[in-house]
């Protein structure tokens, strides 16, 4: 069984920075092509950020240059690190499984995360 456990969310000051981790389990993962998805009030789910198992990293266009995917196959674990946030990057962020281009729902997702950017 697939399982994905976010944590690093929280309260942060617009222009500071924030890492999510996603820990994985229950799957090879050094074979997964693993994103980052993230739902604001109000707001359809999007995605964020995605690497695959070759290293391969892709961005939503308007977030390319502040935030930054990296995976750590031996601990099985897929971060974000999210840097000059802005208020409008409050959301809820999920981790996710699944291949790239493929229906996002016929794949696995966390529990989600929720960060806040607010003075």
């Amino acid at each position: 069984q697939v399982q994905l456990v976010e944590s690093g969310g929280g309260l942060v000051q617009p222009g500071g920075s924030l890492r999510l981790s996603c820990a994985a389990s229950g799957t090879i993962f050094v074979l997964s092509t693993m994103a980052w998805y993230r739902q604001g009030p109000g707001k359809q789910r999007e995605l964020v950020a995605g690497i695959t198992s070759d290293g391969t990293t892709y961005y939503a266009e308007s977030l390319k240059g502040r935030f930054t995917i990296s995976r750590d196959n031996a601990k099985k674990m897929v971060h974000l690190q999210m840097n000059s946030l802005k208020p409008e990057d409050t959301a809820v962020y999920y981790c996710h499984k699944g291949p790239r281009g493929s229906n996002p729902e016929s794949g696995y997702w966390g529990q989600g995360t929720q960060v806040t950017v607010s003075s």
